[in-house]
């Protein structure tokens, strides 16, 4: 793979390319991440419209949104592994394009069950994403950059989800809620050719990757596709970060679910002002993310404390994240609230690079297992907390019961921290090792 450098007679053609190769890969991950949100929150903005043409409550809705959850929460699992054994290239466009025509039949559907299993198949497309992605990604960052990497792909994913209430609002004046979902199935689509065809395993077989950049890298670890996994040691190491990401998991379902309803409930708004002030909710989470990530980064090279850097800075932001919830219930001000919203979001997302860089941060050569295992939180927190928050509104005609819950899942959460311990490197069982070995 070496031979693949360019030497130092070719450093003009690095030299002339207006980006470099690691930067066009990050935008590769960032746009993969932006449009998985767009495919996945577009339905809540629509969520109006749905409910009114197919005559659904608020729990039926609820199970709709569901449905993603479901394969999404075993998806954790396949995807690190797939992208361990096969790649994380063939494994990505194999997901990429079950969630793109999902999503496009997403607006053929006519009915609760049809609604149920498109759902049910872009959940199945983007469940092991995130996970092969975080495979995929540890060739191509140093491990003083994990918090960076899982923060700004993480950034691209809420900047979707911060896109996503404008353009189907725009495609719902335009066409009604179902062209929304041909347009975003249309572009998932194009992005997987684009991936299939500009993206390496190996940076190191990148045809203009330079010396420079190689030199930044974590070395390559032999003989980990033909090993063993060690799934239960893995699972004990990583199961104190799981409980956490159900809590970061909670609030961030709320919002990406339940948001733009909840201002044309609460304020009366027609769709195109809830759209725009859930657009403003949800950039606080593009900006929580970038600088969580950062921030986490940052006090690690400065500390060298992973205990600091990551459990405090998490226990933190779901603490100040639940505060500012609790905020809006005492006020009617909808410019205030749309702040404290926007406040709770950024403290909230500003927990994803951190806790998505503690997997990377046990082991290294299965981050992505480790990533899907941790993720498994989130999605169990997909499965449960829609079909809850709408009951609770059926029940008590009111949003406000459930954002008590909320903020209580966060504090859980933010206690939960001390069980997590990223400063203690994840050592494989012996049989693993001669596994490998061989």
């Amino acid at each position: 793979m070496a031979n693949n450098l360019q030497d130092p007679g070719s450093g003009a053609v690095a030299r002339s390319r207006v980006i470099s190769t690691s930067a066009l890969t990050t935008i590769i991950f960032c746009s993969l991440y932006f449009l998985m949100y767009l495919d996945r929150v577009n339905i809540s903005m629509a969520a109006k419209a749905i409910l009114k043409d197919f005559k659904l409550t608020h729990v039926e809705l609820g199970l709709a949104f569901s449905a993603f959850s479901w394969p999404y929460l075993v998806g954790q699992w396949v995807g690190g592994w797939s992208a361990n054994k096969i790649g994380a290239k063939l494994s990505l466009a194999l997901c990429v394009l079950v969630a793109g025509v999902a999503t496009f039949f997403s607006g053929l559907t006519v009915g609760l069950a049809t609604l149920f299993a498109a759902r049910l198949f872009v959940g199945i497309g983007e469940g092991p994403v995130f996970s092969a992605a975080t495979q995929g990604m540890k060739h191509w960052y140093s491990g003083k950059r994990y918090g960076y990497i899982q923060g700004i792909t993480h950034a691209a994913a809420r900047f979707g989800g911060a896109v996503a209430p404008l353009i189907v609002a725009w495609c719902i004046a335009l066409s009604g809620w179902r062209l929304s979902f041909f347009v975003c199935g249309f572009i998932t689509l194009v992005w997987m050719v684009f991936w299939w065809f500009n993206f390496y395993e190996d940076p190191r077989d990148h045809p203009h990757i330079t010396e420079a950049e190689v030199a930044e890298l974590v070395p390559p670890t032999a003989g980990v596709r033909h090993a063993r996994t060690p799934w239960w040691p893995l699972i004990k190491r990583i199961f104190p970060v799981t409980l956490v990401d159900f809590a970061y998991g909670w609030m961030l379902w709320v919002f990406i679910s339940w948001i733009p309803l909840y201002f044309m409930t609460r304020f009366h708004l027609n769709i195109k002002s809830s759209a725009m002030n859930t657009a403003i909710t949800l950039i606080g989470g593009v900006i929580g993310d970038t600088l969580g990530g950062v921030a986490s980064d940052w006090l690690l090279e400065k500390t060298g404390n992973k205990l600091i850097a990551r459990n405090a800075f998490i226990a933190v932001c779901l603490v100040l994240s639940g505060g500012f919830l609790a905020a809006t219930m005492f006020t009617n001000n909808m410019a205030l609230v749309t702040f404290l919203l926007f406040a709770t979001f950024f403290c909230s997302e500003a927990v994803c690079g951190p806790i998505w860089a503690v997997p990377m941060d046990i082991t290294h050569e299965y981050a992505g297992i480790g990533g899907g295992i941790m993720n498994s939180g989130f999605a169990i927190a997909g499965v449960v907390s829609p079909i809850v928050f709408g009951w609770v509104i059926d029940r008590f005609k009111s949003f406000y019961v459930s954002f008590w819950v909320t903020v209580g899942i966060c504090v859980v959460g933010a206690l939960l921290t001390i069980f997590m311990r990223p400063d203690r490197p994840f050592i494989p069982p012996k049989e693993v090792l001669e596994s490998k070995a061989s």
